[in-house]
């Protein structure tokens, strides 16, 4: 299940929830959806990776301090303190996590793709299926899935502005992602069922993994 996306005093002023302006006519929402924010935490911001290696560092003082003069007796409170600086650092990475998913929205329509994102300021970004070359599916075990998209045209948005709604790596070039978007599966489908009746293009959608290619009009790994 979708959490409910955050609604800022911000958001209240948009035409409707995760679209800046009314929807012209002949345009339909077909999906509308949130990452997942314990995905994201997993599977973005590698929250159980960081738990891990702060757990190797307080293991670490422990034996450090048990091996010093006094032992753990004495130096109880640098472990202590260990811990506590692990726990906060988990806590804020998983806040950031938790806020990234949370004021995200993606919205399909028939045209178009919108990312309304952004924690502190809000952006929204259209893009238009014909403006795309191809998108992919990358799905996880928990049903999730990220789908980045190549834009084909030379238009390109800020990495920055995106992140972390775009593909890692992709700095050149940045590939705008929907991320941890929940039955990513679905939506991937969906997505190609509406660029490819919007590009003209017959794309064949495979039940496993959708794709579309802009160039070849046909499904890619």
């Amino acid at each position: 299940m979708n959490q409910k996306p955050y609604e800022s005093a911000e958001h209240e002023f948009e035409a409707a929830l995760g679209l800046p302006e009314p929807l012209p006519a002949g345009e339909k929402i077909l999906w509308q959806g949130a990452p997942n924010w314990i995905a994201m935490a997993k599977h973005v911001f590698r929250l159980q990776w960081l738990a891990v290696y702060f757990a190797v560092i307080v293991v670490l003082q422990v034996f450090s301090v048990a091996g010093s003069e006094g032992g753990l007796a004495a130096g109880w409170s640098s472990v202590a303190l260990a811990v506590f600086l692990a726990l906060i650092g988990l806590l804020l990475v998983g806040l950031l996590a938790y806020w990234s998913a949370t004021t995200t929205m993606y919205t399909l329509t028939n045209r178009r793709i919108v990312m309304r994102v952004g924690i502190v300021l809000t952006v929204t970004f259209n893009l238009p299926y014909k403006s795309l070359k191809s998108a992919d599916l990358k799905l996880y075990k928990d049903g999730t899935g990220d789908i980045p998209m190549q834009i084909a045209t030379e238009d390109k948005i800020a990495f920055s502005h995106l992140w972390p709604h775009a593909r890692p790596w992709r700095l050149a070039k940045p590939e705008p992602m929907m991320r941890c978007v929940p039955e990513a599966q679905q939506v991937a489908s969906l997505l190609t069922q509406a660029w490819s009746e919007a590009s003209g293009f017959a794309v064949k959608v495979d039940p496993r993994v959708s794709a579309l290619d802009n160039h070849a009009g046909a499904q890619t790994a």
